[in-house]
Formats: structure tokens, C-alpha cells, sequence
């Protein structure tokens, strides 16, 4: 089992960046998959961005990409989301979750197969 806390949330102007970071405790940081999750109100959760325990690959969702970086530093057990040029459906909760297996796209987009996740933090983009 791994500990996961978010920070960096907050509430930002459209076009405006955050940087949300996850600290892990645990277990072995970098033999994790890891990826980035949000949800909006009335919305369901829905995927981000995902990364290798290496760093090595990444995968995004196609609303997020080329706006969106993912990486993680496996000395200080952190996973990290840059997020630039945010829009106002951007707002949500966004979450970290731990994954023990690297898998395709597809898969590495559903929640199933991340057994652990933090609490969130909220990202509030004004237009």
C-alpha cells in the first residue's frame, strides 16, 4: 500500500498555470506506475495523464495534451502535473493514484487496476 497526498491546487485565471504535486510514502516509489485523475461536479472521474516508474513513457488524455506535463521525480517520491494555458473546464478535483503494472493507453486511462489514490486537491479555473 502507498500514501498519497496532493497539493498545488488552487484557483487560477483562465490561460494561467499550476503545478500540482503528489508525495508518496510507503512503498518503492519507482517501481510504480503513476497516474493523474479529476473529476468535476456531477461528472465522472476521468483520466489525465500516466507515467512510467521510470519516467521513461507517458500517456495523456487528448484534452490535456500538448497543455499538460506529467513527470515525477523517484529520489524525492513525487509525482508532478504541469498544467499550462488551463481552460474553465479544467476545474475539478484532481487526484494521484499508484498502479504495480504498466499497461496500454486504454487501460492505463480507467480507474480499475489503481489501488491507490490521494485525497485530491481542487483546481478552480475562472474565465
Amino acid at each position: 500500500q502507498v500514501q498519497l497526498v496532493e497539493s498545488g491546487g488552487g484557483l487560477v485565471q483562465a490561460g494561467g498555470s499550476l503545478r500540482l504535486s503528489c508525495a508518496a510514502s510507503g512503498r518503492t516509489f519507482s517501481r510504480l506506475a503513476m497516474g493523474w485523475f479529476r473529476q468535476a461536479p456531477g461528472k465522472e472521474r476521468e483520466f489525465v495523464a500516466a507515467i512510467t516508474g521510470t519516467g521513461g513513457s507517458t500517456y495523456y488524455a487528448d484534452s490535456v495534451k500538448g497543455r499538460f506535463t506529467i513527470s515525477r521525480d523517484n529520489a524525492k517520491s513525487s509525482l508532478y502535473l504541469q498544467m499550462n494555458s488551463l481552460k474553465p473546464e479544467d476545474t475539478a478535483v484532481y487526484y494521484c493514484a499508484a498502479r504495480p503494472v504498466w499497461s496500454t493507453a486504454q487501460v492505463m486511462a480507467g480507474t480499475t487496476g489503481y489501488g491507490d489514490w490521494g485525497q485530491g486537491t481542487q483546481v478552480t479555473v475562472s474565465s
